[in-house]
């Protein structure tokens, strides 16, 4: 209860700085935004400065606002779109992922390992952007506005792995239930862990080996306690950014035409900055070129033939109906439309 407490409070606290500093006439629209994480690039490049400093630019002001990350806040993420439902926030950021505890159709664009290029994953976004845009509107009163990767998610390890069957055994940290799907697939051990406890549970030896983005590996030197890299692509760590729709009504046609326009331009900006985010942190991660800094000097495995082979049974006999059992047979006909058409896969309902 005293720790409830105290989260409630700290949570409260950085809401009224929030409501201190959103001065504004009386015409003025004030939105409050939440972000993901702080100590991520995507907050810090596109996130912050969108809401913080660029809405306010290209309105004149007419919109001003102001967005915190997740990580200032101290909330874990399940919560926000709870928050945002209840107008506690305007618009969020996060990962549809997390939010699949109300319903596990918010998984089907990022689902484990079935996507290794980004221009594929741009295309699986797109074809379900109409499915969880519905989603959020029926689940969260919420209007969608853009969805966004990032940098893809690999395995890091403690030990040499050649390739998938080396990951038997394993515990590896995982955040989302698709990742689970996969790791338990390949016979390791799925054990989920928030990001920020991961240097103490590699300590204690409670993991042996993360599942994380490719900048996210290396901005948190997760080399310096794990020197081996396996550059399976099991996810993309997909991100949405939604607003209360009943803010959203409040806008008028004009400056909802113009927030329109503005979060397109941001999504294009984050696709691509995540394509070349991903290169850059797999060269700084092993040995070079580095454009940031120290070398991680990982030693990196890319899959093999057989690998992909073993990928290509697990998404058939373990990720897609892992994900059906949880989404039900609408979600799934839904799915084989959608995402399903675009893959060349077909997900089965029991």
């Amino acid at each position: 209860m005293i720790k409830q407490f105290l989260r409630f409070m700290t949570f409260s606290l950085a809401l009224l700085v929030g409501q201190q500093t959103l001065v504004a006439a009386d015409n003025t629209v004030i939105i409050k935004a939440i972000g993901t994480w702080g100590y991520f690039t995507n907050y810090q490049k596109h996130e912050g400065p969108f809401w913080n400093k660029r809405i306010a630019q290209v309105t004149d002001k007419q919109i001003i606002s102001e967005i915190k990350p997740q990580t200032e806040l101290n909330l874990s993420g399940i919560e926000i779109m709870r928050l945002v439902k209840q107008g506690v926030f305007d618009f969020a950021f996060g990962l549809p992922g997390y939010v699949n505890p109300e319903s596990a159709i918010f998984e089907g664009a990022d689902l484990s390992a079935l996507t290794q290029s980004i221009d594929v994953q741009r295309k699986v976004s797109d074809a379900y952007f109409p499915t969880l845009e519905q989603a959020f509107k029926e689940k969260y009163n919420a209007q969608l506005m853009t969805l966004y990767p990032f940098p893809s998610q690999m395995i890091w390890c403690k030990s040499m792995i050649r390739g998938v069957n080396d990951l038997k055994g394993k515990r590896i940290r995982v955040y989302l239930a698709t990742l689970s799907d996969f790791v338990e697939g390949a016979g390791a051990i799925p054990v989920n862990v928030p990001f920020k406890d991961v240097p103490e549970a590699l300590s204690n030896g409670s993991i042996d080996c993360v599942i994380t983005g490719t900048m996210s590996a290396y901005t948190s030197k997760l080399y310096e306690m794990l020197p081996y890299g396996f550059t399976l692509r099991v996810g993309w760590g997909l991100a949405f950014g939604a607003m209360n729709l009943d803010k959203w009504n409040l806008l008028g046609n004009e400056l909802q035409a113009t927030l329109n326009q503005e979060m397109a331009a941001l999504t294009e900006e984050m696709w691509l900055e995540t394509a070349t985010e991903d290169a850059i942190a797999l060269d700084c991660l092993s040995d070079g070129p580095c454009s940031l800094g120290e070398l991680g000097n990982m030693r990196l495995v890319e899959p093999s033939v057989a690998d992909l082979k073993i990928r290509d049974t697990l998404v058939r006999e373990v990720i897609l109906p892992g994900w059906v059992e949880r989404c039900g047979p609408e979600c799934t006909a839904n799915w084989n439309r959608t995402v399903g058409k675009v893959l060349g896969l077909r997900a089965n309902a029991k």
